[in-house]
Formats: structure tokens, C-alpha cells, sequence
């Protein structure tokens, strides 16, 4: 068994958004695929954090979602910036039940054992992001991931962490960072970022590797995830929080 990732699919096979139009993303659909059923089997799990379809309403990402559904192994998928068809979890896990979507799984303030790992995560926020409005969403978004850590350290596995967001750019998130450095998380995926060869595709902040998995800049190839085995530590005094 083993556990992948891939953000940014940008699916719009209910929606009127061709992405086609973007250098690098001619035929991208068929190129996810091809090189997803040609590394991952039945067996394995895949990550998708954020921005998985263009969709406005959670109706309309029915066709986006089938497809995902009908490539191999088991999916999580967690919340990006786009998704704005994003709804309650039970709302959504109501809709994968009754299409009969049952390999989609939704990461949110919880965490799943798979190949091995605590899948973690939440969708995060801009880094550089200033406002009254943005320390709210970052304080929320920092809660909901120490949320999904405990869940993790509970499940007794390495953990697999995922936002949609790098948690730093230019600056650097500190209430998430500080979420990350209580845990003791050494490795973290994301997405959002955009443009093949413009970004690096891991970079070290503070003791935290950043691997950029979206779909762009990984040639729509599933990245293998390698987390050091350790388990997250839960600080002294850390109350569980519900969001």
C-alpha cells in the first residue's frame, strides 16, 4: 500500500471553466488518467488538497467526482480556495452515499488511517493575508488543523499532513506554523501554487519541508508521500477543538 498526492485537479466536467485555455494544461484530464492508473492501484490512497472542482453548487460536481471516484484506490479530499461548491461535511458525505461514491473520503477537523499513515489537514489561508476578516479564517484554520493532528496522534500513525495553502510565501503563517511546530511536523503537502518550473517543488521553512504537489507542477503525476515515521505530539495543556 502506499499514499499519493495531488492538488488542483481543477475538474470541470459539470462546469463551463476549460482549463485548456492555461499553458501546460492541454488535455490534462486524459494526462491525470493516464499517470494516475499507471502508478496507483487499488490498494493505495491519493490525497487531493483543494481545488478539486470548478463546480459552484455540490449537485454540479457529480460528474468531476465520478470521475475521480472511478480511478483507483481510495481518495481524501480536502478543501481549497475554488471549491466553492464546498458544503457541511455531513451534507457532502450524504451526497458521495447516495451516488454511491463510497472511495471519497472528506478531510475535515478529522483525520484517517491509510497505507500506514494519520491523513491530516485542513485548507488553510493566505500567508500574507493581513485583514481582521484574514486573522479570523487563520485563526480558524489553525484550530480545525490542531484539531486533525490530535485526531491523527490518536490513531497512533506517522501523520500525513495536508493544507490547500502553503503556510508561507513571502511571510509566513504563524498561527499555523505554530500549530505545525507544536506537533512536531517535519513534512507537509500543498497545493495552490501554479506554474511549472516558476516554484520549487520543496523547499525547508523552520524545520518544515514543503512539497508542492499541484497538478501543473508535478506533470499531473500523483507524488508519492514519504513522511518521516514519527507520530505527532500532542502539547501539554492542548484541549480538543471543535469547529
Amino acid at each position: 500500500m502506499a499514499l499519493y498526492a495531488l492538488s488542483d485537479l481543477h475538474l470541470s466536467f459539470g462546469a463551463d471553466k476549460p482549463m485548456h485555455i492555461f499553458r501546460g494544461w492541454a488535455d490534462y484530464e486524459t494526462r491525470i488518467l493516464r499517470n494516475w492508473t499507471r502508478l496507483v492501484t487499488v490498494d493505495d490512497a491519493v490525497v487531493l488538497p483543494g481545488d478539486l472542482s470548478w463546480a459552484l453548487k455540490l449537485e454540479d460536481t457529480l460528474e468531476d467526482l465520478r470521475f475521480l471516484h472511478a480511478l483507483p484506490g481510495q481518495k481524501f479530499i480536502l478543501k481549497g480556495n475554488h471549491d466553492l461548491w464546498w458544503s457541511s461535511r455531513k451534507k457532502m458525505e450524504t451526497f458521495l452515499a447516495q451516488h454511491d461514491l463510497t472511495s471519497i473520503r472528506i478531510v475535515h477537523n478529522n483525520a484517517y488511517a491509510a497505507a500506514g499513515f494519520a491523513v491530516c489537514g485542513t485548507r488553510g489561508w493566505a500567508p500574507d493575508a493581513t485583514g481582521e476578516a484574514d486573522r479570523k479564517i487563520i485563526a480558524r484554520e489553525a484550530g480545525r488543523l490542531a484539531a486533525s493532528l490530535q485526531e491523527a496522534n490518536a490513531l497512533g500513525l506517522p501523520p500525513a499532513v495536508f493544507l490547500h495553502y502553503p503556510p508561507a510565501g513571502d511571510t509566513v503563517c504563524e498561527p499555523l506554523f505554530e500549530v505545525l511546530t507544536n506537533f512536531g511536523v517535519t513534512d507537509l503537502y500543498h497545493g495552490h501554487v501554479h506554474g511549472a518550473g516558476l516554484h520549487p517543488p520543496q523547499q525547508e521553512i523552520r524545520g518544515v519541508r514543503l512539497h508542492l504537489v499541484s497538478c501543473d507542477c508535478v506533470d499531473f503525476t500523483p507524488v508519492r508521500v514519504k513522511t518521516p515515521a514519527k507520530n505527532v505530539n500532542v502539547p501539554k495543556n492542548e484541549k480538543r477543538l471543535e469547529i
